[in-house]
């Protein structure tokens, strides 16, 4: 399961963010490092469901009428304080918690109401586009740390005959979530001495700011952007023309809106139906969160969520089936399951991600739409409904 994690200064809605996200309970408060230890749940990225092509829905219990909401792991970690990679706050906490993330969505307060320590001020007093260049550089910074603290090793093993520069960057890199592509491409965009003994800092810091850029891809979350001033908000927009104006807080009131059985709202909606009973001030606090899904699209959190998975990391869905006519398994399910893998892969690598066995025993592969066998080598799309033949199958 791919796992996404939110980052951001204390103070900035992260809880409040993974609370609505995940639908379950975060400790929220308006002072720094209310989460001490990293909230961990499950998520999910929204697509549309390839059941929408047929007759009659799939039923599946993460498909709502078409829409197909595909799982992944988040995780809210401690705030980050400007000197995090030097240990400042719970710094080497929140760095370490983000090792096994495969993306990050940067938490800002688009409203400017907390300074760099995450402590409470007037809306609009600090300068929210500050935090989105604030995070990128603790991360690189946290990189170089991590390579400046292991450069004594590689340069002990450059001395060896068979020493490889690529697979001992490798080793070093797997500290903080890298891998062997994210490397091999890193080091073909930059020019660098051979002889590790002969790096300087200038080296380090550029491989450290490329290795952040592949391994841990940020999409900024303009959070708060419900009280954010007019200027401020479209600061943070023109300096990140990627930024998604969001409101978790309004995410949170409509998921629970929808517990209550008072409004009618699927995540990533851009608005909802009132179905029930509501006081005059519930109706007027819905009305003023319609007025910004109206203004931005919706809350901002779904969108961020599919940015980070469908966009920055280049992944698409693919629905594994047991029958090519039906779309179902074994049980009669139809779609039962619905896979993330990278754009560009093949049946054999869909095999694999289900599971090793049938990978191992990859024999061919059906395209159930067309119902045709497809090639070995035939690149998976959005919304594919795959039969794996496997003798493990």
């Amino acid at each position: 399961m791919l796992t996404v994690a939110l980052a951001g200064k204390p103070n900035a809605g992260k809880s409040t963010f993974f609370s609505a996200a995940t639908e379950a309970d975060a400790e929220v408060g308006n002072y720094p490092f209310t989460t001490i230890d990293p909230n961990r749940g499950v998520t999910a990225v929204r697509t549309k469901c390839p059941c929408r092509d047929r007759d009659e829905r799939c039923g599946n219990d993460r498909c709502f009428d078409g829409k197909r909401y595909v799982p992944v792991e988040l995780v809210d970690v401690a705030g980050l304080v400007p000197g995090a990679h030097e240990g400042r706050g719970l710094g080497n906490q929140f760095l370490d918690a983000l090792t096994d993330a495969d993306a990050i969505v940067n938490v800002i307060d688009a409203a400017g109401a907390t300074n760099a320590e995450g402590e409470p001020v007037d809306i609009g007093s600090a300068d929210p586009t500050e935090e989105i260049v604030f995070i990128e550089s603790e991360l690189d910074a946290w990189f170089q740390d991590i390579l400046d603290r292991n450069w004594e090793g590689v340069t002990r093993r450059s001395r060896a005959p068979d020493f490889d520069l690529e697979e001992t960057l490798l080793e070093v890199c797997t500290g903080f979530g890298g891998d062997a592509a994210a490397v091999t491409a890193v080091l073909r965009t930059l020019e660098y001495p051979a002889d590790p003994i002969a790096w300087e800092d200038d080296h380090r810091r550029a491989l450290a700011e490329g290795l952040r850029a592949q391994s841990k891809p940020i999409v900024v979350a303009a959070n708060k952007a419900d009280l954010a001033p007019e200027d401020l908000l479209e600061a943070v927009l023109t300096a990140d023309d990627s930024a998604v104006p969001t409101t978790a807080a309004g995410e949170l009131a409509l998921r629970r809106a929808v517990e209550r059985g008072a409004i009618s709202y699927d995540p990533g909606d851009d608005d909802f139906s009132i179905v029930g009973d509501l006081t005059d001030e519930q109706a007027a606090g819905l009305e003023r969160i319609r007025d910004t899904m109206t203004k931005h699209g919706g809350t901002g959190v779904q969108t961020s969520l599919n940015t980070a998975v469908y966009e920055l990391l280049d992944h698409i869905t693919v629905y594994p089936v047991e029958n090519e006519t039906r779309w179902t398994d074994a049980d009669g399910n139809m779609l039962p399951d619905a896979v993330l893998v990278p754009t560009g892969s093949t049946p054999r690598d869909l095999a694999f991600e289900i599971h090793t066995d049938i990978g191992e025993g990859y024999l061919h592969a059906v395209d159930a739409r067309s119902n045709r066998r497809i090639s070995d080598q035939h690149e998976l799309t959005e919304g594919d409904v795959i039969k794996i033949v496997s003798t493990a199958t």
